[in-house]
């Protein structure tokens, strides 16, 4: 897919969520205050975090979709994952939230505080809440699997856990509706049992995020697909120092390889740029590809190695006094 066309149906998808969370967030804060729900206003923050992390969308993925300049070899995709875990922080703080403003109340109440019990205008908003953000979760997901973003995708799960959070809050209100004021204590029960599901996605995008800006490597059986696309180039063999990392949409791919002594430089050259295409082909045109090839040593066999550092013998090739310089 075209870098243009990536960063249209990103911007409208977004922009659709947008939408449903303005609507959502003023519907919320206005049954929450009604219907005297704290349950509510929690989803209501929940909303306004949502609202807040569209635009984060907006913004970063604009910068992200932006070509290598001269400040940026490796071009700009670790804003997206940058974004992501922006997005990871806010869900993370309006999670905590949640917890503490539920767990604050369950204890005034059993320290003897009454709370008010919440009116049917919050249950309402609950209900279509939930149906509304459960849409916008789907439509947003099958996007960001689309285009491949992992920032739309955490934006996804934003809108899901908006969705289990209404869940809950209907509960909540539900119950202390139909049971009565004696148990209006299930309004705030709620909002802290659905701050632990938003919680624990808050903790898995941090993890993935957090993971691609510290350079974590791909996955084992991604390395053995590489490894096996490279040696499947007639001659090529002994992959070796291979080191692979995320940036943003795109892979990095690091080696060395091998190749008989005897061929040409032009026949080295064309093998080389063989493999390159082949793991463009697999892994998307944008892929960062640096190979490093070296005389196929007859007499000693290698094993893959992973060692993402330079050959103790390049050492060996720094004239004495530059050492000194």
């Amino acid at each position: 897919m075209e870098t243009k066309e990536r960063e249209k149906r990103i911007y409208r998808v977004t922009l659709m969520g947008s939408v449903v969370n303005v609507i959502l967030l003023v519907f919320k804060f206005i049954a929450g205050i009604l219907g005297g729900s704290a349950a509510m206003i929690a989803d209501a923050v929940h909303s306004l975090s949502d609202f807040l992390t569209d635009i984060i969308i907006i913004a970063f993925v604009r910068i992200s979709s932006k070509p290598e300049d001269e400040d940026h070899d490796y071009g700009h995709g670790k804003y997206e994952t940058l974004a992501t875990s922006i997005i990871g922080l806010a869900l993370l703080m309006v999670g905590l939230y949640i917890f503490y403003n539920g767990a604050r109340q369950i204890w005034d109440v059993m320290h003897g505080a009454e709370i008010e019990q919440p009116g049917l205008v919050a249950l309402i908003a609950a209900i279509i809440s939930i149906l509304l953000k459960e849409w916008t979760y789907r439509f947003t997901v099958s996007v960001g699997k689309k285009v491949e973003s992992q920032a739309v995708i955490a934006n996804a799960w934003h809108h899901r856990s908006d969705a289990l959070s209404s869940i809950g809050t209907a509960i909540g209100i539900g119950g202390a509706i139909l049971l009565g004021k004696g148990w209006a204590v299930l309004d705030p029960v709620a909002a802290l049992v659905v701050s632990v599901f938003i919680v624990k996605t808050a903790l898995g995008l941090l993890s993935t995020s957090s993971g691609e800006l510290l350079e974590k490597s791909l996955p084992k059986e991604v390395e053995k697909k590489i490894v096996d696309i490279v040696e499947s180039e007639p001659e090529v063999s002994e992959v070796h120092h291979l080191c692979t990392r995320r940036i943003g949409n795109n892979i990095a791919i690091e080696m060395h390889i091998r190749m008989p002594g005897e061929i040409s430089l032009k026949d080295s050259h064309t093998r080389a740029s063989n493999i390159e295409r082949m793991l463009r082909q697999h892994f998307g045109e944008h892929t960062h590809i640096n190979l490093h090839v070296e005389p196929l040593n007859p007499k000693k066999k290698r094993e893959h190695t992973k060692q993402c550092t330079f050959p103790i013998f390049y050492l060996f090739m720094i004239p004495p006094f530059s050492v000194l310089v």
